[in-house]
């Protein structure tokens, strides 16, 4: 064992009060996705494991653990939303979370607006500063180095269509800490914000 640290095999458990995984690979950007059934019915769910993958074309994922309405639908319909987290709608993000019935719409339980997309079928968030349209790409499930198949689904999407709030733009430059995005921390109830007073430049070598 090695002196000042703390070690442990996950499959014999941590012995910490609470998992440290999360913590540590984190923050973690949020995956807040809107899909819909064959019927239209909408869903609006956030997910912590979400990152970016691709860029040409553009590719990102989120991982479900257990087989939800929102990789059921997507599944069904090949489509999705995903939408940025932010301060101004930390609240709104955190009430679409609610595990309600299938046929409970979110949008309007967490008080916010669908509004039509432009490539997909399914509606985005309309307070949302971006919004990017997605095409299922892959739909994997999860196994073990052992090879045991876990409950847990891999929903990888291409970007089709990318909304952004033009205030965020300047000079044509994206700017992350202006649209104040929140992150996934560790604990069971922590957040992180974004903000330009953490910036710092680092050109890369050569």
């Amino acid at each position: 064992m090695r002196d000042g640290f703390h070690f442990y095999e996950p499959h014999q458990g941590h012995g910490l009060p609470h998992d440290p995984f999360n913590a540590i690979v984190g923050p973690r950007p949020i995956g807040w996705v809107s899909s819909q059934d064959r019927d239209g019915h909408l869903n609006l769910a956030p997910y912590s494991f979400f990152n970016a993958f691709n860029y040409t074309p553009p590719i990102v994922g989120f991982s479900s653990i257990g087989y939800k309405d929102s990789v059921r639908n997507i599944a069904a319909t090949g489509e999705f939303c995903w939408h940025l987290a932010t301060r101004p709608l930390a609240e709104q993000m955190n009430a679409s979370c609610a595990a309600v019935a299938p046929e409970v719409d979110e949008f309007a339980l967490a008080g916010l607006t669908p509004r039509t997309s432009q490539v997909v079928d399914v509606q985005h968030v309309a307070e949302a500063r971006v919004a990017f349209e997605c095409r299922l790409s892959q739909l994997i499930q999860l196994h073990s180095a052992a090879g045991e198949s876990l409950e847990t689904w891999l929903v990888m999407g291409e970007v089709v269509g990318v909304h952004i709030d033009q205030s965020l733009l300047h000079d044509g430059v994206y700017q992350t800490a202006e649209a104040r995005p929140i992150l996934r921390g560790g604990g069971p109830a922590d957040y992180f914000e974004v903000s330009a007073e953490q910036n710092f430049k680092m050109a890369r070598p050569g």
